[in-house]
């Protein structure tokens, strides 16, 4: 086997929105977005194998940046199921991380949904170390 990053670091998800991702192979997802023009809101919902979901109001701080390449801004809030840019004319890009140990009791699967834009996937610190080929790259439940 071949030691990259994928695969033996982390998985990534390149098209996120609405995707049901379980957690038992993996400690911390990071939801990425972007949309040009800055309004994205993401909503974080938690699920048994992509059934009985419930927001998962787990969202107290997450991070920002404007265009492609610019510095990150640490943004603190009341726990939410939501990260939302849509007043911010400013930043294009958000990052909300999830851990595995946040889920409720019984849940094992995360769910990020953004009304515009992109949303990207990363997975890591995985379980177990796999060849990129035998990853799945879209997990629907």
């Amino acid at each position: 086997m071949v030691f990259e990053g994928l695969g033996f670091t982390f998985n990534v998800i390149a098209a996120a929105s609405g995707v049901h991702i379980p957690m038992s192979r993996a400690q911390v997802i990071s939801f990425v977005t972007f949309e040009d023009d800055g309004s994205t809101i993401l909503t974080l919902k938690e699920s048994i194998g992509g059934a009985s979901e419930q927001n998962l109001v787990k969202i107290d701080r997450f991070w920002k940046s404007p265009g492609i390449g610019g510095a990150w801004t640490e943004v603190t809030q009341t726990a939410a199921a939501t990260a939302d840019l849509a007043d911010d004319t400013t930043n294009d890009s958000m990052v909300v991380t999830i851990r595995a140990r946040q889920l409720s009791d019984g849940f094992d699967s995360v769910e990020a949904t953004v009304d515009g834009g992109i949303c990207i996937a990363v997975i890591y610190s995985l379980a177990e170390m796999a060849n990129p080929s035998s990853l799945p790259s879209n997990l629907v439940v």
